[in-house]
Order: C-alpha cells, then structure tokens, then sequence
C-alpha cells in the first residue's frame, strides 16, 4: 500500500456510522498528509431486518459480514466499525487493524417524562434490543419490563418521545449520542455499577486486510491503552464461550501501566449477578489477552458457564 494515494473505506450509512468514518478520515489525513480518502456506504443484513431482536439475528456480525467482504476482495481498503459490533474472532484474511481512542464507556437514559431511573413509575417499559442493558436494569429495579426497539440512533430517539409510544424510556450508548451531537437528550447518565459496558462500547475498529502493508498503515492511528483495554475486555467475553449471547459487560481501564479489569455476567432476567475484578501489569497486547482470559475463568467458576449456556 506504500505507493497508494487513494485510500477507500467501508461503512454503514447511519448518520452514527457516517460520523465514525469521518472521526478516521480525519485521523488517516492527519497521518498521512497528501493522500485521497474516499468512503463507501454499505447496507447491511442487520440495517434490513429491522423488526427482528439482534439476538435472534445471531447478534455480532449482522451489520458487519457485506462489509468485510467487500474488504476481502479488496473493493475497499478499511473498514470501519463499532467495536461492540464485531464478534471476538476476526474473519479469516481480516484483522483489526487500529483502535482509536474511544469516546464515554457509559449508557445514557433517555425518558420521555425527563424522569431519572429510580424516579420512573412502578413497572416502567424501557425499550433496548441488548439482553446485557435489559438484565442489567431488571437486576437493579425487577419491575422493569424491557421491550426491544431497533432502528438507527434518531429513529429510537424518535419512538422514545412518542407521547402514543410503548416506552417510557430507552438505553442508548453515551458515545453515539456524543458523537451526533446529541447529549442534550440524556435524562441521566447510567453509572458503572448499574450499567457496565458491552465489551469495545465507545471504541472504534479499523479493520484491514492480514497484510502487512495494510496493517502498517492502520498502526498510524492505533490508541495503545484503548487497544489494551478493548483486548481484555474482549478475551474475557471470548473465554466464557465466545460471542454467546448472554449478558456479558466488560470494562478495562489502563492507567500507569496496570490494568483494572471489571466483568459482569447476568442471567436473563437480572436475579443472578456474577461480578469479578482484577488489576494486572499491562505492558502489551499479550499481557491483555491474558487479563481477559483470567478474568473469564474466575467468573466460570462462580457459575458463569451455566448461565452463559441457558442464554444459548
């Protein structure tokens, strides 16, 4: 890719997905001062099939797989996702390539009475399409009921408000709402302890081809304490039996060399909470994998495995 001067990148068409290329456009210009970016706008499987829970779609990689395709043929050079999106192993041929530093790890909830969380009405109806949010609310408050809202950051903002709607609030992610210019609608923003993030939340992925060219080029924009901190969290999601779709949240944060790794799995309907923590050296990719793959192990042995199986 040395003598390339037009650099081609795949993406959805949301305004979110839009917003996220830009951010790396930005980011490879900067780098790379007198190269060409263009960017090419892909639907995907999960952008269709709008009315179906993403669990029952098989989750991870329905809004990715045309995408990485058209990467493997090499009709594009990058691809660029949300990181909570991809499944933990890479495609064959593929690799994430960078991670930027990510945006806020939080959830945000928007409710259309500007009410807070333990303020909303008994047996409120919280729309979200993630098993990890609705066991995490119904843990804290089990008279919560959730019901799945699909559709792109201004169509669900757009059904939370409905005066005639189903909901009473709704789940989104902070950073999405940060990057559109949207934090003016959070009702409140979720802490830490109610709502861990999914593995990767607020990150962006830069996939590229296994090559080494293409995996030089994408280095100029990696963010090495992200990078870090998205591996455990993902290695620990990996190591309770790969992309499953249990409520699984992950959050590694690298400060001074030492990693603090929290992870949270959750039965379905919230009752049963397995939280585990540690805090490591951290000095490179392989120190994080390790993190994760730990952490993962001591969360099986308090039953984590069982209820990672009836989520199946």
């Amino acid at each position: 890719m040395g003598s390339t001067t037009v650099i081609r990148i795949g993406a959805r068409g949301s305004n979110l997905s839009r917003t996220q290329v830009e951010e790396v456009r930005r980011a490879l210009v900067a780098a790379y001062p007198g190269i060409a970016v263009e960017v090419e706008i892909f639907v995907t499987t999960g952008d269709i099939q709008l009315e179906t829970p993403l669990p029952l779609m098989g989750g991870k990689g329905v809004f990715t797989s045309e995408i990485e395709t058209a990467l493997r043929e090499g009709r594009i050079d990058f691809a660029v996702h949300s990181l909570k999106d991809l499944p933990v192993a890479n495609p064959d041929g593929i690799v994430i390539g960078a991670v930027p530093e990510r945006a806020s790890v939080t959830d945000a909830l928007v409710s259309r009475s500007g009410r807070g969380f333990q303020d909303l009405p008994p047996n409120p109806v919280i729309g979200t399409s993630s098993y990890r949010r609705a066991a995490q609310l119904q843990s804290a408050r089990p008279d919560i009921r959730t019901e799945s809202i699909r559709g792109n950051v201004e169509t669900r903002l757009r059904k939370a408000m409905d005066p005639e709607g189903p909901y009473d609030a709704i789940v989104l992610a902070k950073a999405g709402l940060e990057r559109l210019g949207l934090l003016h609608v959070v009702t409140e923003e979720l802490s830490l302890d109610l709502m861990l993030p999914a593995p990767g939340q607020a990150a962006l992925a830069v996939q590229c081809r296994d090559e080494a060219d293409s995996i030089a080029f994408a280095a100029a924009l990696d963010h090495l304490p992200t990078r870090l901190a998205v591996e455990a969290e993902r290695a620990f999601l990996s190591g309770l039996g790969g992309g499953c779709s249990a409520p699984v949240a992950a959050l590694g944060d690298l400060r001074d060399g030492r990693l603090n790794l929290r992870g949270r799995v959750l039965a379905l309907d919230g009752q049963q909470v397995i939280d585990v923590q540690s805090q490591t050296d951290c000095p490179d990719v392989v120190s994080a994998l390790e993190a994760g793959r730990s952490l993962a192990g001591v969360a099986l042995e308090q039953g984590a495995a069982e209820l990672v199986e009836v989520a199946r």
